[in-house]
């Protein structure tokens, strides 16, 4: 009987892209997008590594991609190499990201933000004789006022950048990707996409629903807790991203203190982040009788300590 599994001496095309095998085409379609930026020679400074990485994943694609050479594949019949026959499409250089993208998928290419602006037109040819033509119009003048919009990413999707999609007040369509490792509360700047030339930001928000803000490998946390907590330390549960844990207040704890929970934050390879907690001590709006005669008292008490220091 024929064995349906890749040959285990060629190359796993579904490893290649980090796939399980037999995912479907849109899960093939976007690990593919997201290999092939990754890997993109001009977005990795032309490394030798990212150039053979980056022909390993088009390779991928297009055997993965293709019914019959994917059969052939999976049968150990494939001997299609490309590159070892001399046709390597990537001989003569690698084409812009972009459009190497549009061309394979076969959809018109979208506005990036790293489009090239339009050339000036050409100034029409003075008429023949004595007649003087009038002088063209002065365009017209557009307002140029900066735009902002909040971008929500799930943790996972900042750590590894994220592909997003959003169009402006005019109808222009931009496309762009988050850098890895981004952080809650980051503005990326979109230069002269706006309307009248005006840029665009993109304001990145990393939260969960626990209150635990993303900044690459670290988490963020503010720990809201009463004056008499700082001053005389206390016992807290705190979330993180494995689940609750207790966190010890020290005492003569201020607001802006930071205590570090160790390992606890992002994941990524073989390192790991931590989760610094942020202490901000609050005063309830509202006081009972007791609470105003004791906070009375510790305001009297501390005046009558500055003045013997004095």
């Amino acid at each position: 009987m024929t064995s349906t599994s890749p040959r285990t001496t060629a190359v796993n095309h579904w490893a290649v892209l980090g796939l399980d095998p037999g995912a479907d085409s849109a899960a093939l379609k976007r690990a593919f997008r997201q290999q092939a930026r990754r890997w993109h020679p001009d977005l990795n400074g032309n490394d030798p590594h990212a150039e053979e990485q980056f022909k390993a994943v088009n390779e991928a694609y297009a055997v993965l991609s293709d019914p019959k050479r994917r059969q052939q594949w999976e049968q150990g019949l494939d001997t299609a190499d490309a590159a070892a026959v001399g046709l390597d499409p990537f001989a003569s250089g690698f084409p812009h990201f972009d459009d190497y993208i549009a061309e394979l998928f076969g959809r018109p290419r979208r506005r990036s933000v790293d489009d090239e602006r339009p050339e000036p037109r050409q100034a029409a040819p003075e008429p023949r004789g004595d007649v003087t033509p009038a002088p063209a119009p002065p365009p017209p003048v557009m307002a140029s006022t900066d735009c902002e919009s909040v971008v929500d990413l799930t943790p996972d999707q900042a750590l590894h950048g994220e592909r997003v999609e959003l169009e402006l007040p005019d109808g222009t369509a931009v496309e762009v990707w988050t850098p890895p490792l981004a952080g809650d509360g980051w503005r990326l700047r979109l230069a002269g996409v706006a309307p009248g030339g005006a840029d665009h930001f993109l304001q990145l928000r990393v939260r969960t629903e626990e209150g635990l803000r993303i900044d690459g490998l670290r988490v963020l946390f503010q720990l809201d807790i009463s004056p008499a907590d700082g001053a005389l330390g206390c016992m807290v549960v705190v979330p993180t991203l494995d689940g609750p844990v207790q966190l010890r207040v020290p005492p003569g704890s201020s607001s802006g203190r930071l205590l570090r929970l160790r390992q606890r934050g992002m994941s990524l390879a073989d390192q790991r982040g931590d989760q610094l907690v942020e202490i901000r001590l609050v005063v309830p709006q509202a006081l009972t009788e007791a609470e105003e005669a004791l906070y009375g008292r510790l305001q009297q008490l501390a005046g009558e300590l500055d003045g013997e220091q004095r």
